[in-house]
């Protein structure tokens, strides 16, 4: 069985944004820990795609937008995935819901973990996440690495600290090993079962 590849998904598109900071936080650990992976950021702001108006998901017929059809090969490539989530009126941000949108069979049957950031550690944004990839066919690490209150502020740059990341790893750094562990097993076993 060939190394699991796992991209790390930026979920906010906004040009003020802060999730490119804990998404290369993620990247090194990920890297860190589990040398034997094949990781690489994958930004949704790279990909220009249209609001969905296919005729129905790829589940039932081919996208005909070549910019979701090139989204969907991308998408495919790899083998589990990291969502770093920004928490937007309580969800996950329209951007990575249209582009969860945008692909259905090659989400399917496979594993994801989750780093979200704000004020409540986007908590509520993961539990959408995670119904959302209940219907895409994915299974979701326990462990999520949830980046909250004190420790939010100390890094991003509204809080007027700006710290590094790895300043709030004492709080965050056991729930980022549990997830990639888990995401580890996950991503093994479905590769494993998909292959079967």
């Amino acid at each position: 069985m060939s190394n699991p590849r796992i991209a790390v998904v930026i979920s906010s598109t906004r040009d003020s944004r802060f999730g490119a900071t804990p998404a290369e936080w993620i990247l090194a650990k990920a890297k860190e820990l589990h040398p034997d992976w094949d990781v690489e950021l994958l930004d949704l702001k790279d990909y220009d795609l249209p609001l969905f108006n296919e005729m129905a998901s790829n589940a039932w017929m081919p996208s005909e937008d070549p910019k979701a059809v090139a989204w969907q090969k991308k998408v495919g490539e790899f083998d589990g995935y990291i969502f770093v989530l920004a928490e937007y009126n309580r969800s996950i941000t329209g951007a990575l819901k249209n582009a969860l949108d945008q692909a259905y069979v090659e989400w399917n049957r496979k594993a994801f973990g989750i780093v979200g950031y704000g004020a409540l550690g986007a908590s509520r944004a993961a539990e959408h996440m995670r119904t959302i990839g209940v219907e895409l066919q994915m299974a979701s690490t326990r462990a999520a690495v949830h980046i909250a209150g004190a420790d939010f502020f100390a890094v991003h740059p509204l809080g007027q600290q700006n710290k590094p990341m790895t300043d709030i790893e004492p709080t965050i750094g056991d729930s980022a090993k549990a997830m990639l562990d888990e995401l580890d097993w996950w991503t093994r076993a479905t590769m494993a079962a998909r292959s079967a």
